[in-house]
């Protein structure tokens, strides 16, 4: 019989922001999920976090199970899903971090300097000294104690390729970036069609049927078990931020139209930097 526990890691102070944020206000990263998938003996990781300080506390939590970490897989190569590794697996030797293989050079490429540099402007002095990038999954399936998880290639989520975890014998889906759960999606990497194709990722995810989600950002204490309202919400938003980018003049108009009808979503900087990146010119400038 497999189980699932969840560590949150909290939304995050960032010192560098979007030109024309007000620096009055706390600039924050979104909550990040890392999800154990365990049996009786053996676990595994979906996900391991970017900062050192939350990567010690995750691995603290997984040493409290008295499980054996077999394995930790990367959903798709954005740090912030995967710059823990290197402290969990230091700590936890019997793992190994594996991502599909089309994910494995988008991960590696966050690991050059241009990259580094941007994520330590955004945590300054707080990630890992050691970095490392998963390596190619053999096969196509994670076992734990002899049940199977299986990794489903959905394409777009706010970067392609992406992933999610399906866990079959607890009709559950982890991990990932393709739904969000009561916080604003990352859009600012996206365009109209890049975010056509992020619907098309959710229809994969509700053809697994699951009764459970498990975002890869959501917010603390949120609820996992709603996987149709978790789905449907993630789909409204990308419909409600076209329409609004539609409509909208400039970035103001989006996020007063996305804030009005998401306003209880988390962490507004990311709408206001996916707002943001959908007129690049203005931003350039600095005008609205």
């Amino acid at each position: 019989m497999l189980s699932t526990d969840i560590f949150t890691s909290d939304h995050k102070p960032i010192a560098t922001m979007v030109p024309g944020w007000d620096a009055r206000r706390l600039a924050t990263w979104p909550a990040g999920t890392a999800t154990l998938v365990h049996g009786p003996r053996e676990a595994a990781l979906v996900d391991a976090l970017i900062t050192a300080d939350e990567a010690h506390d995750l691995t603290e939590w997984i040493r409290a199970t008295g499980k054996v970490l077999t394995t930790v897989y990367v959903t798709h190569g954005h740090a912030d899903h995967f710059l823990g590794l290197s402290v969990v697996l230091d700590a936890l030797p019997d793992a190994v971090a594996v991502a599909l293989p089309e994910v494995v050079p988008p991960a590696e490429e966050q690991l050059s300097a241009p990259y580094l540099a941007y994520w330590e402007s955004l945590f300054p002095g707080r990630l890992p000294d050691r970095r490392t990038a998963p390596g190619a999954l053999a096969d196509g399936v994670i076992g734990v104690d002899g049940h199977e998880l299986r990794p489903v290639r959905v394409g777009q989520s706010d970067t392609d390729p992406s992933s999610v975890v399906h866990v079959p014998d607890l009709d559950a889906v982890v991990g990932g970036d393709i739904a969000c759960n009561g916080v604003h999606m990352w859009l600012a990497q996206t365009d109209r069609a890049a975010r056509s194709r992020r619907r098309r990722a959710l229809d994969i995810v509700e053809d697994l049927r699951p009764q459970r989600v498990v975002a890869g950002h959501q917010h603390p204490g949120a609820d996992e078990t709603d996987a149709t309202g978790i789905i449907a919400a993630s789909r409204g938003y990308l419909t409600d931020f076209d329409a609004a980018v539609e409509a909208g003049d400039d970035a103001a108009d989006v996020i007063r139209t996305m804030t009005a009808a998401h306003g209880e979503r988390g962490n507004p900087y990311t709408l206001y930097a996916s707002a943001t990146a959908q007129y690049p010119r203005a931003a350039a400038d600095g005008s609205r």
